[in-house]
């Protein structure tokens, strides 16, 4: 895979806040989660396509939701990107629900939980 330029880095930032923005406060649909976050954004670097990672504090079905609420916005978002952004092009938009966050969490816990166990059984040794 090739390494992003200093363009295509600064378009994906630009893309992120402003995605960020549109989904924050523009999107009026009931079904999108109000703790939902963009994570990152890949622009392609000829700007026809733009993967968008989603995060959403929430149980599956809240996620679930969230993601055909932002999937039945992608028009609304394209277009309020356009207005916002000044590319040659205004990419389609995949969005991807992204559980790295949740998944951390839950590893650090199951980590803290073996330290624990560690650390009382070794207690119990002396």
């Amino acid at each position: 895979m090739r390494k992003n330029s200093i363009k295509n880095t600064r378009i994906n930032g630009e893309v992120l806040k402003e995605l960020s923005n549109i989904i924050r406060s523009d999107l009026k649909d009931p079904r999108i989660h109000p703790m939902t976050s963009v994570m990152a954004v890949e622009v392609a670097p000829d700007l026809k396509t733009c993967k968008a990672y989603i995060s959403v504090l929430g149980e599956k079905q809240v996620k679930e939701e969230t993601m055909k609420g932002l999937n039945s916005a992608v028009g609304f978002i394209r277009r309020e990107l356009a207005k916002n952004l000044n590319l040659r092009n205004t990419p389609e938009i995949r969005f991807l629900l992204d559980e790295s966050i949740e998944y951390g969490v839950h590893m650090s816990k199951m980590i803290d939980d073996v330290t624990k166990k560690d650390s009382s059984d070794s207690g119990e040794e002396d």
